[in-house]
């Protein structure tokens, strides 16, 4: 009986510690993945002041900003740490306009968003603009955005290409 009871203690205070490999048999990371790599991809449309489309669903977002429907938010920063948004809009006319559940609904509130490039700021309420490709040129550094959780905020930059 002791014999057993001391395997089945020795069994369960074991570390275990695996990696899986797609495409290898030979991981080097807790998860390798040798090929190409598909996101899912999702549309959304813009929702009017004070009313903004909810972003739920996704990692590459199509946002399409409107007329008088151009804001979308995310969830806030410390329910999803780890969730990452590649967010691109697609207008050619509307600036898309992003807000987050959580600290920035009101001014002097707590900020939600820290922007990974000082050439990307922060507009009214803590809000991030991305804006349209008028231009017809590919658009400016905020045409597409990346937005990482780390828990308690959001940091968000351009892909730098």
């Amino acid at each position: 009986m002791k014999a057993s009871l001391l395997i089945i203690c020795f069994c369960l205070s074991t570390t275990v510690y695996s990696q899986v490999g797609i495409g290898t048999t030979d991981p080097q990371s807790t998860l390798d993945i040798y090929g190409n790599l598909s996101l899912k991809v999702v549309g959304y449309n813009g929702g009017p002041g004070g009313s903004a489309t909810v972003i739920d669903d996704g990692i590459y977002l199509n946002l399409t900003p409107t007329a008088g429907n151009v804001e979308f938010i995310l969830p806030d920063a410390t329910t999803v740490p780890g969730r990452i948004y590649i967010m691109r809009n697609v207008s050619d006319n509307q600036t898309a306009v992003i807000y987050t559940f959580g600290g920035n609904a009101t001014p002097g509130a707590g900020v939600e968003f820290f922007p990974g490039d000082s050439r990307i700021s922060l507009g009214p309420f803590g809000s991030v603009s991305m804006t349209p490709d008028t231009a017809g040129d590919g658009g400016d550094r905020t045409k597409t955005l990346v937005f990482i959780s780390d828990g308690s905020n959001w940091t968000y930059g351009h892909l730098g290409f």
